[in-house]
């Protein structure tokens, strides 16, 4: 049982790091900033609102070469409209390997 206040089954962290997104048929692929991340979601901050149920091909960058860039797919669960932007909460579909990435991705 935890015995912490958050009772996540992932702690989240905050990572602010840019990101590319394609919607799931979509052909243009969407900036984005990673805002929190952890092993079952993540939240990200982009223009435009997306309906909850799109999937979403993932790329997260980190700041640093030293750390790997990040490929995932993700199902937008919430939606919500801030100053010019739209938070975009998700849940982790599947991580992938540079070897399982199609051309297109993100």
């Amino acid at each position: 049982m935890k015995d912490y206040s958050e009772k996540r089954d992932f702690p989240r962290m905050c990572i602010d790091c840019t990101a590319r997104y394609r919607a799931e048929g979509g052909d243009n692929a969407g900036t984005a900033l990673a805002k929190e991340l952890s092993g079952g979601g993540l939240l990200l901050r982009i223009e435009h609102e997306l309906p909850p149920g799109s999937r979403l091909n993932v790329e997260i960058r980190p700041g640093t070469e030293i750390t790997p860039p990040l490929y995932l797919i993700a199902e937008v669960v919430r939606c919500n409209a801030g100053n010019d932007e739209f938070e975009i909460a998700c849940t982790i579909v599947r991580m992938l390997s540079e070897d399982e990435l199609p051309l297109d991705f993100p």
